[in-house]
């Protein structure tokens, strides 16, 4: 959500085919239909299968996304053995059931480390300009991967060069993995790698497609929304609220790439969240793009999160110091979060490095209610439940 000031140039950068007027609705231009999953999952190669409207996914050429991939992939992100310790998985801090977010203010590592951000919802991840809070660089799903697997700061699946044979060693052991791999990686000679591990998870990936909410059913002409609901979508989109401006493409997010997207800078948001001492700055080591890039103006600049499925994602924030819908509103309503008290003390509305968009929002309580009511609306029951995004450890025989 943003406030009034700035123009409709913001979602012109958004990445993604571009919005008609905001009182048309946001997305009735998109006509989806309710496909959830990228693929069809039966034969033995990918078909496409998106929803209508939404374009095709880009992928990397020496990775194409198929059917077998996928299949592989989806067993090891739920596999613990491809952590360190064994304890834990993608799936430990990526919940189907959660939108693919775990509910913790902050993610946990497989060793007890906490991690200085919370973990982002993977729904229509395929789509995404750049794939963290906050380093413009990782803009491909493969080299992210390597963050949680090999990362040491923090420690996430705690692979390292001691234990890296010894994993491989786990997969290959189990007679499915063997027999999987060489289907999705016939080309290659002894398929099971770290290569193609982080490929096929990234199949996996890129297959949580989500478009079936009941907004996306209103739009599609296949249900309605209720009174409240139709109030919130219109402050929404609408010159009172203009959230659409950081959250105005199909992925209610600013930073939709897709294949024949024009070339754009990704946006990052400084949404008034700390102003220590009033010097703008934020915490230490969550400084978001400034800790990559070093220059002031990137100070506390985030991506702007999808908002599909926003009411299963909670904590909200980089952080997850925001625990609430009804607070979320709030601080955008305000422009800024005021810390009165304690090291984080300051006035987010008059940070120096906060973005222009997020000047503050007058709303009633009926409108802050109606908006959270709209908001409520994105929610794809399917997704969080659909059995081929689910753990097969579980569920299948």
């Amino acid at each position: 959500m943003s406030a009034r000031r700035g123009s409709r140039r913001a979602v012109a950068r958004s990445g993604a085919p571009r919005l008609p007027a905001f009182a048309v609705g946001l997305m009735l231009w998109l006509g989806m239909t309710g496909a959830t999953s990228a693929l069809v999952w039966a034969g033995s190669s990918a078909t496409a299968q998106r929803p209508k409207g939404f374009p095709e996914q880009r992928t990397p050429k020496n990775n194409p996304t198929t059917i077998a991939k996928a299949s592989v992939g989806r067993r090891l992100f739920y596999d613990r053995r491809l952590s360190g310790n064994q304890t834990q998985s993608c799936g430990s801090c990526h919940r189907q059931d959660l939108a693919f977010t775990d509910g913790r203010a902050q993610a946990v590592g497989s060793t007890g480390q906490i991690h200085p951000r919370s973990a982002q919802s993977l729904v229509n991840v395929g789509y995404y300009a750049t794939l963290t809070w906050a380093n413009p660089a990782l803009v491909t799903l493969e080299r992210q991967m390597e963050v949680p697997l090999f990362g040491t700061n923090p420690v996430e699946m705690g692979v390292t060069d001691r234990n890296k044979q010894a994993i491989l060693a786990r997969i290959r052991r189990d007679a499915w993995y063997r027999q999987a791999f060489r289907r999705a990686f016939p080309n290659v000679s002894d398929p099971i790698r770290w290569t193609t591990i982080i490929r096929a998870i990234a199949s996996f990936q890129r297959s949580l497609v989500s478009a079936n909410s009941r907004y996306d059913r209103y739009e599609r002409g296949e249900g309605t929304l209720t009174a409240s609901e139709k109030r919130g979508l219109g402050i929404f989109v609408g010159e009172k609220g203009e959230c659409a401006h950081c959250h105005g493409t199909f992925l209610f997010s600013d930073q939709a790439t897709y294949r024949g997207a024009p070339a754009e800078t990704p946006q990052f948001h400084n949404t008034g969240l700390y102003n220590l001492g009033g010097t703008g700055a934020f915490p230490a080591g969550n400084q978001g793009v400034y800790s990559v890039s070093g220059r002031a103006e990137d100070m506390g600049r985030f991506r702007a999160p999808t908002l599909r499925n926003i009411a299963l994602t909670a904590p909200y924030m980089h952080d997850g110091s925001i625990k609430t819908l009804q607070e979320a509103v709030d601080h955008y309503a305000r422009g800024g979060r005021l810390i009165t008290e304690g090291p984080f003390a300051g006035d987010g509305r008059t940070s120096p490095f906060k973005d222009p968009l997020v000047s503050g929002i007058d709303l009633n309580a009926r409108d802050k209610a109606d908006l959270i009511a709209f908001l409520r609306s994105l929610t794809d029951r399917s997704i969080a439940s659909n059995p081929r995004f689910s753990d097969p450890f579980r569920v299948d025989p």
